[in-house]
């Protein structure tokens, strides 16, 4: 037998079996339906929705934490002007931003018809005078524009208690400059100062007690005393309602 016409065999029966092989017929790639593509669109813009309203709650209270921690990293400290000469300048060049500062920065305080300055966690607010803290619509009003100072509580300087709350919560439609400006509150601690300014006149208070109370607890609100002293308030975690955080202070001789 050819040797030649005995391996051509095989290959010519694979060529046949191609050719004689049933054709596959592929259909065209399905197109997306209309409703299936509205549906995903609609998912991501949720998606987004969500997530820029998980920011827009979160930074009012993240933000103050982050600068507390940058200014702790850095060694930055805080302390009144005595002069509005002698505010900081913006700084010129990214290595100032990142040496640590020669001396504290100066803050000049923003009311001194009635103010409150807490130099260790860098508050610098107007207070609204005499708001109805069982008026949750006039508290909230006030609250946008500053901290608020309890109707029928005392004033800066006067004998009794003194009592000044600014949320942490807030309506997402309603974010201020004031909205969260006590929430570093926590991180005072006995000994430490806090400055408040009305008519004029500058009074310093020093920290002798941090509690947390229970959101119906009024008694920090009524409290009553033989000497001047100041309370504030805040809500406890930041962001939410659960509890109160109280910083009450008497006032330095």
């Amino acid at each position: 037998m050819d040797k030649d016409a005995t391996t051509n065999q095989p290959t010519q029966k694979f060529i046949k079996y191609q050719k004689e092989k049933p054709k596959v017929e592929t259909s065209p790639p399905k197109k997306t339906p209309i409703l299936k593509l509205i549906l995903q669109i609609v998912g991501n813009l949720l998606i987004f929705a969500s997530l820029a309203y998980l920011f827009l709650w979160s930074y009012p209270i993240i933000s103050p934490q982050i600068k507390y921690y940058y200014d702790q990293l850095r060694g930055i400290r805080y302390e009144i002007a005595t002069d509005e000469n002698q505010a900081p300048q913006p700084s010129k060049n990214i290595i100032e931003l990142l040496e640590k500062p020669k001396e504290p920065l100066k803050v000049i305080p923003v009311a001194t018809d009635f103010g409150i300055v807490i130099e260790k966690i860098n508050v610098n607010a107007p207070i609204i005078a005499n708001v109805d803290a069982a008026n949750e619509a006039e508290y909230t009003q006030a609250l946008n524009s500053g901290v608020a100072h309890a109707k029928g509580t005392r004033f800066p300087g006067e004998q009794g208690n003194s009592f000044l709350f600014s949320h942490s919560t807030f309506n997402v439609l309603e974010i201020g400059q004031y909205n969260a400006v006590f929430t570093l509150l926590g991180k005072l601690e006995v000994g430490d100062t806090i400055i408040t300014f009305y008519q004029g006149q500058r009074f310093d208070y020093q920290v002798s007690e941090q509690k947390i109370v229970n959101p119906d607890d009024v008694g920090p609100l009524t409290a009553d005393y033989d000497e001047p002293v100041l309370t504030l308030q805040t809500c406890d975690p930041p962001g939410t309602s659960l509890r109160r955080l109280i910083v009450i202070a008497k006032l330095k001789e």
